[in-house]
């Protein structure tokens, strides 16, 4: 089954036996291993980024899934200063530290708050130091570089990217000066592939140990590095770092546990997916509801793809059977009634054609919703969907319902699957050579 959107949220019992697992992988090393977000609220180049979705997650919530799922911590934190931060936190199961204003300036740096966090949480020896605007983090990033420490010895591991980039000093202008190469030789410029280019910090983590944060260094004793490829290795800083972000993301981003590589069958609301919701009635008794015709072609380029998309109706809101009709033939779906409990109607149809509920993509927009949304391999809400229902989808459409919502969704979902196809060739390509 696909892991949950908001994978960090479980019951105390599942919690408990995440952690006990987490102890038992490391039984030779007894240290208490906490990751820390650092999110403080007065984002400069980006107001609110933290929280700002994207790719249909908020930015907290790709770091803070990747951490969940490597099963590597004893607790999750997010250090912050911001009440709806706090809030988006704790939705994905993150504990909070609450920093205090003196850590909380546009002046104060991440080992001042590294620092006041391990003093208020003496049980906490060795820190994972992730920073939010990584979205691109996948667990065994973490993962090996955690063994660095509990294997090998280290006492810190960063995270870097190799970079090939020519430098050349910065001249002061007005100075006369001329500007000098920093890493190479001009009469014997190298070609790319004839230089191994130079490793740079890439932001995404840094492991540390109480003692050296203590001594006011996140990187210290016994030093060591973890190279990240570069298309993992993202950072976020200014507005537009976001939407090439989010390009990197949809193809390069940790989407769960056990996202799928081919859907199959798609289960989609009429009501607030593909309308806005509202049904229009004319004098003479007849019905009418508005469908997009971006959502339609979206449809269609599903079915083009072989996935099977079902339209539901609700006995909650229910659709004239003459109109589903008239949906059916301008769809080509299936369109069917479904009760207060949409799973218990689904559940049948998803053994019948002997599907995973990970084969599955399921579109809602309601706490009726919210089973199905858990379950399916790939779900997803419209923007204007209630918070409900937005908790439990593991993608949030930008467009609102009846507006292009099912297209975006679609796209999404056949970009995974061109994701899927790239790293199944890859992994062929790898078993040859």
């Amino acid at each position: 089954m696909a892991s949950k959107k908001r994978s960090l949220s479980c019951d105390n019992g599942e919690q408990g036996s995440r952690l006990a697992a987490h102890k038992q992988h490391r039984a030779d090393d007894k240290r208490h291993v906490a990751a820390l977000v650092l999110a403080r609220g007065g984002s400069k180049g980006i107001p609110q980024k933290n929280i700002k979705t994207l790719a249909g997650i908020p930015l907290l919530g790709w770091v803070l899934r990747a951490a969940a799922d490597s099963e590597v911590f004893d607790s999750i934190w997010v250090s912050t200063d911001h009440d709806e931060i706090e809030k988006v936190a704790k939705s994905w199961g993150a504990k909070v530290h609450r920093r205090s204003p003196e850590v909380s300036k546009d002046s104060s740096t991440s080992l001042e708050t590294i620092s006041e966090f391990v003093e208020l949480n003496p049980d906490v020896d060795v820190i994972c130091n992730i920073q939010a605007t990584a979205p691109c983090l996948h667990p065994f990033h973490v993962k090996k570089a955690l063994e660095m420490i509990t294997g090998k010895g280290f006492d810190s591991v960063f995270s870097v990217v190799r970079r090939h980039q020519f430098r050349w000093q910065e001249v002061k202008k007005g100075s006369g000066e001329l500007t000098t190469p920093l890493n190479l030789d001009p009469a014997k410029r190298p070609r790319r592939q004839d230089w191994d280019g130079e490793l740079c910090e890439n932001g995404s983590f840094y492991f540390t140990t109480r003692e050296l944060v203590k001594k006011q260094l996140l990187q210290g004793g016994k030093v060591a590095y973890y190279e990240m490829l570069p298309e993992y290795s993202v950072d976020i800083d200014v507005d537009i770092d976001w939407p090439v972000a989010e390009q990197r993301v949809l193809r390069y981003g940790y989407f769960g546990r056990a996202t799928p590589e081919v859907v199959r069958l798609m289960f989609c609301n009429v009501s607030g997916c593909l309308t806005d919701g509202r049904i229009f009635l004319s004098v003479s008794g007849e019905e009418m509801v508005s469908i997009n015709a971006r959502d339609t072609s979206g449809i269609r380029m599903l079915q083009g793809e072989q996935v099977e998309v079902v339209l539901l109706t609700s006995d909650l809101d229910p659709v004239a059977q003459s109109l589903a009709d008239r949906l059916a033939k301008r769809t080509g779906c299936k369109v069917m009634q479904v009760g207060k409990e949409p799973l218990d109607d689904l559940k049948p149809i998803v053994e019948e054609k002997k599907l995973d509920w990970k084969d599955v993509a399921y579109m809602g927009n309601d706490k009726q919703d919210v089973k199905c949304l858990n379950l399916a391999g790939m779900s997803a809400v419209p923007k204007d969907a209630p918070v409900v229902a937005i908790n439990a989808a593991k993608y949030t459409c930008q467009n609102c319902g009846g507006m292009g919502a099912i297209r975006e969704f679609a796209e999404h979902i056949l970009l995974q699957k061109e994701k899927a196809k790239a790293q199944m060739e890859q992994h062929r390509i790898d078993r040859c050579n």
